[in-house]
């Protein structure tokens, strides 16, 4: 419900051409590349994204979505379109952490493509088996550590914010509850409803759904207060993790070396798309917040996300699979 929600008005795989058009770029069908099925939160950010590149550029938007090999196969087939700014990739902060989490990528996410923007962020949530009784995040860990082989943390996929918060919170916590990786977050949550695995860490929209609906148990949601979406969720300080803060993000990029003048024109209808009063007023009721920035602020904080990230990843031995 959340994601109609969020992508209404967006259209099917094709967005409609506006009426008028503009001289110069775009003269042609845009193309998008999502590489993750439908109906997660990088494809539903994905395709608002379209709608609002749609609006602003007077362009026909195709999103495709081409997913495998934990999103390079979407991410290497945009580059190999070329430079030429009518192929483009929409993706979440998991892209520019793939050659820290896999053995093998056939590209720099960092290198090779350039940010046309940031669109949104949203904060994660722990949720738990609703067979567990723990309330918590002592009780968990407690409870962890005296059976260790009672208790598993699902992730969505490996470099995803889901992934390094649970690094982090194993890390801080010194539980080192074993970790699972599953290809998405639909099963993944599908099995801690069941019990199969017991915990998980994944971005407000698919999660509280789900809480709400008494699937799973929220322990907390990643941010500094409570949210008015879910005012009887507790913050993870409340539950136990003073200053446990982690948002999944979502942008848009293309391959580097696509004219300055193009990167320039995405990203003032991006920023323009993600401030218009009824995006900001949607995001805001799916508990996302929309971000606006330049390319220049956008690879500034990359760089810094990546060096965190990177350095979580080796504080905690992990090793690229």
């Amino acid at each position: 419900m959340l994601r109609r929600d969020l992508i209404a008005g967006a259209g099917a795989l094709t967005l409609a051409r506006p009426a008028f058009a503009q001289a110069g770029f775009p003269a042609r069908t845009i193309r998008m590349v999502v590489p993750y099925p439908p109906g997660g939160a990088t494809d539903a950010m994905s395709r608002l994204a379209a709608q609002k590149i749609q609006e602003k550029l007077g362009a026909t938007v195709v999103v495709e979505n081409r997913s495998g090999a934990n999103g390079t196969v979407g991410a290497n087939a945009v580059l190999q379109a070329g430079p030429d700014g009518y192929t483009i990739l929409g993706s979440a902060s998991i892209h520019v952490m793939a050659r820290h989490v896999m053995r093998t990528v056939p590209y720099d996410p960092v290198t090779q493509f350039v940010p046309l923007a940031r669109t949104a962020r949203g904060p994660l949530v722990l949720v738990m088996a609703p067979q567990k009784t723990q309330r918590t995040i002592p009780e968990i860990v407690a409870a962890a550590k005296a059976e260790p082989a009672r208790w598993s943390f699902a992730t969505s996929s490996l470099g995803a914010a889901g992934h390094l918060a649970t690094i982090e919170f194993n890390r801080v916590t010194g539980a080192n509850i074993e970790i699972v990786g599953y290809r998405g977050t639909a099963p993944a949550l599908t099995d801690v409803a069941a019990g199969n695995a017991h915990l998980m860490l994944d971005p407000v929209l698919a999660t509280l759904p789900m809480v709400r609906g008494g699937q799973v148990r929220g322990v907390g949601i990643a941010t500094a207060a409570r949210t008015p979406l879910a005012p009887d969720l507790p913050t993870m300080a409340e539950a136990g993790l003073p200053g446990f803060e982690f948002y999944s993000w979502y942008g848009i990029w293309a391959p580097r070396g696509v004219p300055a003048e193009i990167v320039a024109r995405y990203n003032s209808a991006l920023a323009e798309g993600m401030r218009e009063p009824a995006v900001v007023e949607r995001l805001t009721g799916l508990g996302f917040e929309p971000v606006a920035e330049s390319v220049a602020e956008v690879e500034r904080f990359i760089a810094a996300d990546v060096a965190r990230n990177a350095e979580l990843l080796r504080s905690a031995n992990f090793q690229p699979e």
